[in-house]
């Protein structure tokens, strides 16, 4: 039986661009394993929620690279791109993307846009690191 994963991930970016960071949060059963946060530069909102997605998924994979993942983020940009109902036509991005799919499988792998306050310990991560 396959383990399931819920990854909650935020990014910011202080400007825009401007400091970035982001921030994820990994739970199985409604209990934290990883948390994750780091500041990442100079950059967007959009690179630094990438970042977040891309961060805690290797980190699920690296927990169990068979696991059923959803994935639940306040940006509705990424949510779409990532179920392939949107385009993405920024090249930078383009290939976040890229590395978000070969971080976990994605068939293993769903996406669920969720409100900003549904999503405030991966956005607490990310002010954290802002702040550190």
């Amino acid at each position: 039986m396959s383990r399931h994963f819920m990854l909650y991930a935020d990014g910011g970016s202080r400007g825009n661009p401007g400091e970035a960071a982001f921030g994820a949060v990994i739970s199985e059963d409604g209990k934290v394993l990883v948390e994750l946060s780091e500041r990442i530069g100079i950059a967007t909102n959009n690179v630094a929620e990438y970042s977040g997605l891309i961060a805690g998924l290797r980190a699920i994979n690296e927990l169990d690279p068979s696991a059923q993942v959803l994935v639940r983020m306040d940006s509705k940009l990424i949510v779409e791109q990532m179920n392939g109902n949107w385009k993405i036509k920024n090249p930078e991005m383009r290939k976040m993307a890229i590395q978000a799919k070969d971080a976990h499988p994605a068939n293993l792998i769903r996406y669920e846009w969720i409100p900003r306050e549904l999503n405030s310990d991966a956005d607490s991560l990310v002010n954290l690191a802002l702040d550190s």
